[in-house]
């Protein structure tokens, strides 16, 4: 499908990637760029990627496609750094969790060739990180949403479209506002909550006999508080004005819920978590 694909960004993500490229034989050469040489080596010694490069440019001279998969924060300056030696034909695209400030740091870093740009959300991962945990099968039945603008170029659309869906994804579209608003109120405030939860609870003097007794609804919710704090940061930083939205409504329901919890008010309290056992009941995922 291609010949090089250059990627920025050997974790998890975008290591998984390349072992998805590689399984249908996607791409003849995989280049793996970073900014630590301990992991790109790791990437190499693991079969992950095939060559390493320390030059943003030289990376993606000749690439057919070049996947900035590394924290959201991190996009501008990327794909500034490559632009001077992007071919017209490369397709770049991104695996961030943010839409919305992606699109807006692509159109200014590409200048005209930003419409060679795609972006896109490959909804997957795990509570590990880091190309030790990266897998082929990651994408296998998993969502990606692709979110191009007006300027973006239709053969790149289709091209990352196809290459998502030979990966194993289930691909869609969706405006960046759209994708950033409903994203922070499934994926980016629960992370928010587990992260929170397990803070509140270390920082009390009796943590250690709590965490110690843990069962597994603890487990289950806070699963996600192992994801990268870097990567989660970047994510709150660039949704802010979205999750804000979601914390002011899950506030709002917390404060109903003490409300009622505190006037021993028991048919309200079974009413809101039968609303939300039928809710959960009927989602397919």
């Amino acid at each position: 499908m291609f010949n090089k694909v250059a990627i920025f960004g050997v974790g998890l993500i975008g290591g998984s990637f390349a072992l998805a490229l590689d399984r249908f034989n996607g791409a003849r050469t995989i280049v793996g760029v970073g900014r630590s040489t301990t992991t790109l080596q790791r990437a190499l010694q693991l079969g992950v990627i095939d060559e390493i490069a320390t030059d943003a440019q030289a990376a993606v001279h000749g690439a057919d496609l070049v996947l900035v998969a590394a924290p959201v924060a991190q996009t501008e300056a990327i794909l500034a750094a490559i632009q001077p030696a992007l071919g017209l034909r490369t397709i770049v695209t991104d695996a961030g969790s943010t839409k919305s400030d992606v699109v807006a740091a692509a159109r200014r870093a590409l200048g005209g060739k930003f419409p060679q740009f795609v972006p896109a959300h490959p909804i997957a991962g795990k509570e590990q990180s880091g190309v030790e945990a990266a897998e082929a099968t990651l994408y296998d039945g998993r969502r990606c949403i692709l979110t191009p603008v007006s300027e973006t170029a239709g053969h790149c659309v289709d091209a990352v479209r196809e290459m998502w869906e030979r990966c194993g994804a289930r691909v869609s579209a969706m405006a960046p506002d759209q994708h950033d608003a409903v994203f922070a109120a499934v994926s980016h405030l629960p992370h928010v909550l587990s992260f929170a939860l397990v803070a509140a609870i270390a920082k009390e003097p009796d943590a250690a006999l709590k965490f110690a007794h843990a069962g597994g609804g603890f487990r289950d919710f806070t699963r996600i508080a192992a994801s990268s704090p870097e990567m989660w940061r970047d994510i709150c930083l660039a949704n802010k004005d979205a999750i804000l939205r979601e914390l002011d409504a899950y506030e709002t329901e917390l404060k109903q819920l003490r409300r009622l919890i505190e006037h021993s008010a028991g048919d309200g309290i079974a009413a809101e978590f039968e609303l939300a056992r039928t809710v959960r009941s009927q989602l397919q995922f």
